[in-house]
């Protein structure tokens, strides 16, 4: 379950301490820009990175406003993350300190200046600082719904006449499509996602939730009948140092690992111990949703395919109950098809089949001994 665990931590982003600098006039050369950082190699770093930066030299102001920090330090910090009551802050740096820090990572940065009125300018500007020296510098994060994309646009779009258009290719798939895609390299944390996110992540996205969405919609979004985009720069290219491609964090080396279970599917100790197991994580997956107050782990389908069922047919292999064990055997393997039959269409399939395939051919072993 170890790869389940490290799923729920990927979308992190670490940042200095906040600081408030109060309502200071802005002058007439003021500008707000929208960073958008690249993905990294580390686990926090997957999905990128939003940033407010207020550049303003006649009053010496070079500020990096970051809505992802968090304290590691918070107590209970694992339990208030799984139930989704973490609080998250506001956080600030210089633009030097912040660049040097995506350099030093190899990370893209892209720059949108934005065209703004004085007075949008400004009301931004007072915001952020209004948040800084108040409780709303903090707010409990969710994975979608409201993270440090999230909260960059909903502070963009209060100034704007007409919200930032989310007529973005991205807006055409599900969460769970997005998401996918930029774990290519990561196979086990893509699984384990996978595994973990219910019927949420199925629907098509109607937000625009991660760093790259935001920097289209921006790009197509209109103010006061001009573009929104000033000026469009990258900051920092990101240096390719040739493929970063894991030679075990992939599928082929899973479906490797999945023939160990598979040739000892006809083992009646194993059979116990692979069923418990799986049992013991659907039971999870059906319960985590009661308990957590991420929307995207309740509904979770997958405890289909890891069925709590399972520890009711190890109870009666115990007790040798042959009635209950083919009636079990039955019902799961019912369950099991149903639940292929429903994500046949779905970008996670080929990811399950192995666990498919596996626990199909371990009911079927059990089956099969039944006189």
């Amino acid at each position: 379950m170890k790869f389940l665990v490290r799923a729920f931590f990927l979308l992190f982003f670490l940042s200095n301490s906040p600081f408030s600098y109060g309502q200071v006039p802005l002058s007439d050369n003021a500008e707000i820009s929208l960073l958008t950082c690249g993905t990294g190699d580390q686990l926090y770093s997957i999905y990128g990175h939003t940033a407010l930066r207020v550049n303003d030299p006649a009053r010496g102001l070079d500020i990096v406003y970051n809505y992802g920090t968090f304290d590691f330090t918070t107590p209970n910090f694992y339990g208030k993350f799984i139930k989704g009551d973490l609080q998250y802050f506001v956080s600030t740096s210089s633009f030097e300190e912040f660049n040097y820090s995506y350099v030093y990572d190899n990370r893209e940065i892209t720059e949108q200046v934005l065209y703004l009125t004085q007075t949008q300018k400004q009301m931004i500007f007072n915001e952020l600082s209004n948040v800084l020296s108040s409780d709303k510098r903090f707010y409990t994060y969710k994975f979608i719904d409201r993270n440090c994309t999230t909260m960059v646009a909903d502070l963009i779009n209060s100034v704007l006449p007409e919200k930032i258009s989310t007529k973005i290719p991205d807006t055409e798939k599900t969460y769970r499509t997005i998401l996918y895609s930029y774990l290519d390299n990561n196979f086990y944390e893509n699984l384990g996602i996978n595994l973990m996110f219910g019927l949420k992540t199925d629907q098509k996205s109607d937000k625009l939730f991660l760093p790259v969405e935001l920097q289209q919609g921006v790009a197509l979004s209109k103010n006061n009948n001009g573009n929104l985009v000033k000026e469009e720069k990258i900051v920092y290219k990101k240096v390719e140092n040739g493929t970063n491609k894991s030679l075990w964090n992939n599928f082929i080396s899973f479906v490797v690992i999945m023939l160990i279970p598979a040739f000892l599917s006809g083992k009646r100790k194993f059979q116990l111990v692979w069923l418990t197991l799986c049992g013991i994580l659907g039971v999870f997956f059906s319960l985590v949703g009661l308990y957590s107050e991420h929307k995207e782990v309740l509904w979770n389908y997958n405890a289909v395919l890891m069925n709590p069922a399972f520890l009711l047919l190890v109870f009666f292999m115990i007790r040798n109950n042959a009635v209950g064990i083919t009636r079990m055997t039955v019902f799961c393997a019912g369950c099991i098809l149903s639940y292929t039959l429903f994500i046949v269409n779905k970008v996670q399939f080929v990811m399950m089949l192995p666990i498919i395939v596996v626990n199909l051919l371990i009911l079927w072993q059990i089956w099969r001994k039944q006189p």
